[in-house]
């Protein structure tokens, strides 16, 4: 089937461009001048609309087990919920937990999607043991499956730490095979000491998640990654959900020096703070416990991640998507703030605030298009097949629309929560029409699309590298 989405401004990021594109099955295959297009074929009206690629999340957690509980967004109802906000594909994490084969945890995720995902998605790999087996498995996922970044967790003991000799020698497989080592930086075992002391002076409500993980411990584990990953010859590291203004000088400062270090933000914390969302009264402070914390708003966290976007210091934005719902999961911590899961929902939304940024003089409509969509293709793997408006390229793309508005809530949104992290706010543009390799899912606020639509992306590697 062949169409041509007429009348619209293709945005790419070098800004915006009136052009018809020209789609023949999953596939762009031409962009014309306005009017100049083929005549006899159907159209797809998009006047006064964006023309985007479909936006890429480089960071979800569906049905992620964390804190004996599952997030509550599976596979079907997370890519669905994606899919209505112009998310087209999305890079999930497979989990190898120590002990465990690799390939065994990929499997286990394959076997999630199997039929159930809306959109497109593709894998990271956490490491949740680092000794020689699994640092075999790296190579064969790289060379084998598509799956060519692999996580590390300085934080959580226990759990999924590494620490810094496991690291260093993921960091030189990752060098030798080419893969993107992802680092979740904070330091965990001091952090563990903060909230053993905090319970032991009754400090037990959901704010103090915030304060009890400190930026001047995201900026330590921040800084020791980066020299971790020039002792491995400077293994290409990507900094994950960066939060605070010294972990972002910590990455900037490499970024000078020419190094192959990336960071990405997440919505939460351009817009959210502690006082207001974790200090909400009571437990309500519960909805907005996510790791790295949201910052004060005191200081200048969010102007300086907002600046760092701009300069590129801060690659990409993406949502770090794991909702648990109030009822029976965040509710496990009450009296007991280490008890609450963590993870914020907003797959659904990040497009949205995104543009919201664009609206209010922060980004420039090519750098919005840069962030959600472009720089996530490119740096992991996945362009020109994703994340461009351009022949050859998948058709996934989204007509957004700057005069609409989006109202963002429980009662609106399609994430399987019983909150909103949003309640209440209010978006200057909309997602009309959402397209995934050359089929409409969403057309003007109603769902077409179906389970199982989705498919498994192969990656190669970066192509981001300096």
């Amino acid at each position: 089937m062949s169409y041509l989405i007429k009348g619209g401004t293709v945005v790419s990021t070098t800004g915006p461009n009136p052009a018809d594109v020209l789609v023949d099955g999953e596939r762009i295959v031409a962009l014309f001048a306005p009017g100049t297009g083929p005549q006899e074929i159907e159209t797809i009206d998009a006047t006064g609309k964006y023309v985007i690629p479909g936006a890429i999340d480089a960071h979800t957690h569906m049905q992620m087990p964390f804190g004996g509980t599952e997030a509550s967004d599976t596979f079907d109802t997370g890519t669905r919920a994606a899919a209505f906000g112009g998310t087209t594909t999305i890079i999930d994490f497979a989990i190898q937990r120590y002990g465990e084969v690799v390939q065994d945890g990929l499997a286990a995720w394959h076997a999630k999607t199997a039929g159930t995902c809306h959109i497109d998605y593709g894998f990271h790999m956490i490491l949740g043991g680092v000794d020689d087996e699994s640092l075999k498995a790296m190579d064969q996922l790289v060379a084998d499956e598509g799956i060519t970044s692999f996580k590390l967790f300085m934080a959580y003991p226990g759990v999924f730490y590494s620490d810094d000799g496991q690291i260093l020698r993921a960091m030189q497989r990752a060098r030798d095979n080419g893969a993107m080592i992802m680092m979740h930086a904070e330091n965990g075992p001091a952090i563990d000491v903060l909230v053993k002391q905090a319970l032991e002076r009754g400090e037990t409500d959901p704010y103090h998640h915030g304060v009890t993980r400190p930026q001047e411990l995201e900026a330590e584990a921040t800084s020791r990654a980066i020299w971790l990953a020039s002792v491995a010859a400077d293994c290409p590291l990507y900094i994950v959900h960066l939060s605070a203004s010294k972990a972002l000088e910590q990455v900037a400062a490499a970024r000078d020096l020419g190094r192959n270090v990336f960071a990405e933000t997440c919505p939460q914390y351009l817009y959210l703070t502690l006082e207001d969302q974790l200090g909400a009264p009571g437990f309500e402070g519960a909805k907005w416990v996510c790791s790295t914390p949201l910052r004060s708003k005191h200081e200048s966290h969010r102007a300086d991640l907002w600046r760092g976007l701009r300069t590129n210091d801060l690659a990409m934005v993406s949502t770090d998507h794991c909702p648990f719902c109030m009822k029976d999961q965040k509710e496990m911590g009450v009296g007991d703030f280490s008890k609450i899961p963590n993870g914020i929902g907003g797959v659904e939304h990040r497009v949205d605030l995104l543009y919201q940024g664009v609206v209010d003089g922060k980004l420039s409509l090519g750098r919005w298009v840069e962030t959600i969509a472009t720089t996530p293709a490119r740096m992991f793997g996945m362009y020109p097949r994703k994340g461009v408006i351009a022949p050859g390229s998948d058709a996934d793309i989204v007509l957004y629309d700057p005069a609409g508005r989006t109202r963002i809530g429980v009662d609106t949104h399609h994430m399987n929560m019983d909150y909103s992290a949003w309640e209440g706010w209010e978006i200057a543009g909309r997602v009309d029409t959402v397209i995934s390799r050359g089929t409409v899912i969403v057309r003007g606020g109603e769902y077409e699309g179906r389970a199982g639509h989705g498919r498994y992306v192969p990656r190669g590697l970066s192509d981001y590298l300096v």
